[in-house]
């Protein structure tokens, strides 16, 4: 059950409490791309860290620190690893798309209530939309399907996906969501597959979505043969640090189109910044400014 939570008076009018729980979330880029898009929006934000290393690393004090960001009057906290379920039982609602998904990264605190968002999926398909306009969806092969993954894939299937092919290291967990995206969105569309069958499905798909960490500053590396990349496939990267992977490189050197990982960061992290203020920010802006923020680091860290 939800935990009570007795929140201090709000800030000020043009002050914003905000933050983020998550483990290791000390590198996150998140404060300083919330915080300038705040101040663009005539807003002071404060947006904090909360970290779960401090409370020995374990996913289920999400409920903690979720009572601690209340108490503290914050609209809201963003939540990712490896708290985008845990989080879950400590909520009083969820958004139809979070319950669908099973996975919250933005809470907004309402009238003492928590209520929970997904915003990685609406990240995935705003930036696919504005990224890879027009890109064909009738096959579609996912290569990862954690938290990242499941947000991409319903976003394919709800903008019409004709099918999609769900592989991971983990053959139960592409299995497991596959049957649920299946059960969502039709008999049909979704299948599970084990990854050795990535360059057979490959072969005649229209795009290939990578939401594994291979190719993050800490695990480089290409996810895919080069082989396997023709000029035909569009090719979609859930990593943002570093913007230019080896696979995206390695891809657009093979002719493909290409979409980066700060599209889907970005649009995540408007659509948090506008549930949690009430105003409209500027993803063209936003993008601009994470390019600065990335470019001047070598780090691996992540926005929410």
């Amino acid at each position: 059950m939800p935990q009570d939570r007795t929140t201090r008076p709000a800030p000020g009018p043009g002050r914003l409490l905000t933050g983020l729980i998550g483990a290791g979330v000390g590198p996150s880029l998140s404060p300083a791309l919330h915080e300038r898009e705040a101040r663009e929006l005539g807003l002071e934000c404060s947006y904090a860290r909360f970290d779960l290393d401090g409370l020995g690393g374990e996913p289920e004090a999400v409920g903690d620190l979720l009572a601690r960001a209340a108490a503290e009057g914050r609209a809201g906290v963003n939540v990712t690893h490896p708290a985008k379920q845990a989080v879950l039982r400590h909520l009083d609602e969820l958004s139809p798309d979070a319950a669908a998904i099973g996975a919250v990264n933005t809470v907004v605190f309402s009238g003492g209530r928590a209520i929970g968002h997904n915003t990685d999926w609406s990240g995935f398909r705003d930036g696919f939309l504005s990224g890879l306009p027009g890109a064909p969806l009738g096959q579609v092969v996912l290569l990862g399907a954690g938290g990242a993954g499941a947000a991409a894939a319903h976003a394919l299937l709800s903008l019409g996906a004709g099918s999609l092919a769900v592989l991971d290291v983990d053959a139960g967990r592409a299995a497991r969501l596959a049957d649920d995206l299946a059960a969502r969105f039709g008999s049909g569309k979704a299948i599970g597959a084990p990854v050795r069958a990535l360059e057979r499905m490959l072969v005649v798909a229209d795009g290939l979505v990578h939401a594994t960490p291979v190719g993050m500053a800490e695990h480089p590396g290409l996810p895919v043969p080069v082989s396997v990349l023709r000029p035909e496939l569009w090719v979609a990267e859930i990593v943002y640090r570093p913007l230019e992977t080896a696979l995206l490189r390695a891809a657009r050197a093979r002719g493909c189109r290409t979409l980066d990982g700060g599209r889907m960061a970005v649009h995540q992290a408007a659509e948090a910044l506008r549930l949690f203020s009430g105003r409209e920010p500027d993803p063209a802006r936003m993008l601009r400014h994470l390019a600065e923020l990335v470019g001047g680091e070598g780090g691996a860290g992540r926005v929410a």
